[in-house]
């Protein structure tokens, strides 16, 4: 469940719901990977979203192949698909807004994720051998440019995970030196420190405010 600070409060506004599936085509096996963000009904007179964030990355490298986002926030629409080619290094990006259709052939490096695998990229990490306040870096592509990432070790808590019970979790911080995200370590999420990695809690500090999501279910 998504929470946005409304006048000194957490007020629960949206669900979110991130989904990881195995693709096959004809000549390989992808993870389908999806972020779907709604607000509950009872908002959509007040702010209204349905986003939808797509990613088809490979299994064992996590590296993008096709990547797609679609905002509805507010009115506001936007429709992005990236095709990442097979250097790994070169991305052709289209951009649909209400004023027109903007094409993109930009270079990237050869780690560079999504907004969709950066989430599956961080369960991956090697927190069990980061020492407080230890960092990696990870490259972000987001609106047809590249974001250095910054992702800080600072510690272990046992929070709650939703139908997971109350679990020990590594804290990390996430920052960048763009207006996206921003504080020092105001932008936070609880991973379980077990084999299954799962993120039980988010908290953001963005321009519009601050918010946080919190698991309530968790499935396979």
């Amino acid at each position: 469940s998504a929470s946005y600070n409304m006048s000194g409060l957490m007020t629960k506004l949206a669900q979110v719901s991130i989904t990881t599936e195995p693709i096959s085509t004809s000549k390989k096996t992808f993870y389908h990977i999806s972020l779907i963000a709604t607000t509950f009904s009872k908002w959509d007179n007040f702010f209204k979203i349905r986003d939808l964030y797509e990613s088809y990355v490979d299994p064992s490298t996590l590296i993008p192949s096709l990547y797609k986002r679609s905002i509805d926030e507010g009115g506001y629409t936007k429709n992005e698909k990236y095709i990442f080619k097979s250097d790994h290094k070169t991305v052709e990006g289209t951009t649909k807004t209400k004023r027109g259709e903007v094409k993109k052939t930009f270079t990237i490096g050869t780690s560079t994720y999504d907004v969709a695998t950066l989430i599956l990229k961080l369960r991956m990490l090697d927190f069990q051998n980061m020492k407080i306040g230890q960092k990696r870096l990870l490259t972000l592509v987001f609106d047809q440019k590249e974001f250095p990432v910054s992702i800080k070790m600072l510690g272990i808590e046992s929070v709650s995970g939703g139908n997971l019970g109350k679990k020990e979790c590594y804290k990390i911080s996430i920052s960048s030196n763009t207006n996206k995200l921003r504080g020092t370590d105001k932008n936070l999420i609880w991973i379980t420190n077990d084999k299954k990695r799962v993120p039980v809690l988010i908290k953001f500090s963005i321009p519009v405010g601050t918010g946080q999501l919190d698991l309530f279910s968790c499935t396979n």
